[in-house]
């Protein structure tokens, strides 16, 4: 007899989940309903709970203040289409296929959560950005689940008694921002403390305020759905998970592994298993929101998931024997001559970053000239950050913040936590990191081998990820509404 594929498990699953729907039973199903609120280049530490003085995030502070609040969560790639691909899946970016690359497709071989759930008894949905983005290839629905204008008009088709399954995805506070919005909104720019790995600039400070302008819409929004579930009397048995894909979008964050674009927000909520306010320092990667998910539904996690599920660690039953976390990336936008993306490895531990840089020959940002989308340098997004640095990246005062975002970078970065939170100093070389080094770099080596990574098994210099077809807009993007910043001249050094 031929071993039972995941497929057959699913539609096994999904003839006895209509079985069960045809013999009527008076005994609800008590699993828990699911709702994931995942926001679009949202970085940590930018929310109240976290300490940021500016950014209101109440709905955000709420669900940390009455569940558990992380302080150390990552994304799998800092990239949109392979994070929440990896979301999806519970499995390294790399293991996708093109579901790998941004703009890519998600194979229909590799199983989702909403689809797992759904074939035990769950209803699922999704509104706004689901999987994305890219395009569905042989899948015939989102991954995410099937579309729907509204929660509300999702809920209405959730049967007395049925849990349910929920991805809300935000489009904030990815670009573009209306330029002034924050400030308008009474926030104030010298309130704002500046990234070490940007200038401080007028310029920088009112884009981080449009960008905070943005991350209080999500949070207002993702409210909400929370006072909807709370009406219908759902909220007390509902998991609620409010994160990002990845990290803001300005220079050196979103599409970088330093912390800036990996590092981010997370708070879990659900009264009936997880008591309220506690915080955890356990490191977690994004991948573990699938098994999390899986098994908080009384399923089974499959062994193809490389992510962890961190429900003992949730409820307090038991701590994640997690001492690191792994980052990757490959082709963001297709902004390199001959389609080629810039693959990089990380581990990151308590007290190490270190980083392997498997093309350290190409542009870490992308090309100076447009090759095929965004713009020169277009794995920055377009903004007035952006606009600052490169109209003035000859100038004293921005040199070093332009070589920071955009100069290449050595095969291998080591950054020491605890004297370098910010992630600028760059210790590999230093002879008394060279134990530390060797041991990341052997547990680095460890992971992609054991996850069947192609550029361990096929070499650093695999090229598989260049080849799948990019799906993007081929145009330059927009920087702001209505208009980037205008170039203007610096003060001497």
């Amino acid at each position: 007899m031929k071993p039972m594929t995941l497929v057959g498990m699913l539609i096994g699953v999904a003839i006895a989940a209509r079985a069960d729907a045809a013999t009527p039973s008076t005994q609800p199903d008590v699993r828990p309903n699911i709702l994931l609120a995942i926001a679009d280049d949202w970085s940590w530490p930018h929310a109240g709970v976290y300490g940021d003085k500016v950014v209101k995030t109440p709905t955000f502070d709420r669900v940390a203040r009455e569940g558990l609040l992380f302080s150390r969560a990552f994304c799998a790639a800092p990239s949109c289409t392979p994070s929440r691909a990896a979301i999806l899946t519970g499995q390294a970016p790399h293991r996708l296929e093109a579901g790998g690359n941004l703009h890519g497709t998600l194979p229909a071989k590799f199983a989702v959560y909403p689809d797992l759930l759904e074939a035990s008894g769950y209803v699922v949905g999704h509104m706004g950005k689901g999987w994305a983005p890219g395009v569905l290839g042989d899948r015939k629905r989102n991954p995410a689940g099937p579309p729907f204008k509204s929660f509300e008009a999702f809920l209405k088709t959730v049967p007395v008694g049925k849990p349910f399954c929920f991805w809300y995805g935000s489009r904030d506070p990815h670009r573009p921002y209306i330029q002034g919005q924050g400030a308008e909104s009474g926030m104030k720019a010298a309130e704002v403390v500046v990234p070490p790995f940007l200038p401080d600039a007028p310029e920088v400070r009112g884009d981080i305020l449009d960008y905070y302008f943005a991350v209080q819409r999500y949070d207002h929004d993702t409210g909400e759905i929370l006072k909807q579930i709370e009406s219908a009397g759902r909220l007390d048995n509902t998991l609620v998970v409010m994160t990002s894909d990845n990290g803001m979008p300005f220079p050196r964050a979103k599409t970088n592994l330093y912390d800036s674009g990996s590092h981010m927000p997370l708070a879990i909520r659900w009264p009936a298993k997880i008591k309220a306010g506690r915080k955890t320092d356990a490191q977690v990667s994004l991948t573990d929101l699938c098994p999390t998910f899986v098994e908080a539904a009384g399923l089974k996690v499959s062994s193809d998931m490389t992510g962890k599920s961190f429900f003992a660690e949730a409820t307090g039953e038991a701590k994640t024997d997690r001492e690191a976390v792994f980052i990757e990336r490959e082709r963001h936008a297709n902004v390199r001559k001959g389609d080629l993306g810039y693959p990089v490895r990380a581990i990151r531990t308590g007290d190490f970053l270190y980083l392997r840089n498997l093309r350290p020959d190409l542009e870490p940002a992308g090309d100076p000239e447009m090759w095929k989308a965004v713009g020169p340098y277009g794995d920055i997004d377009s903004g007035p950050s952006k606009d600052l640095i490169l109209l003035h990246k000859d100038a004293a005062v921005i040199a070093d913040f332009f070589q920071l975002a955009c100069g290449h970078r050595p095969a291998e970065e080591l950054y020491d936590l605890a004297k370098d939170p910010g992630q600028l100093h760059n210790v590999a070389e230093y002879p008394e990191y060279i134990a530390a080094k060797k041991t990341l770099r052997g547990q680095l080596d460890g992971w992609m081998q054991t996850t069947a990574d192609p550029r361990a098994i096929m070499g650093g210099a695999y090229e598989g990820f260049d080849h799948y077809p990019y799906f993007g807009d081929r145009k330059p993007m927009p920087t702001s509404l209505p208009a980037a910043v205008p170039a203007r001249k610096l003060p001497a050094p």
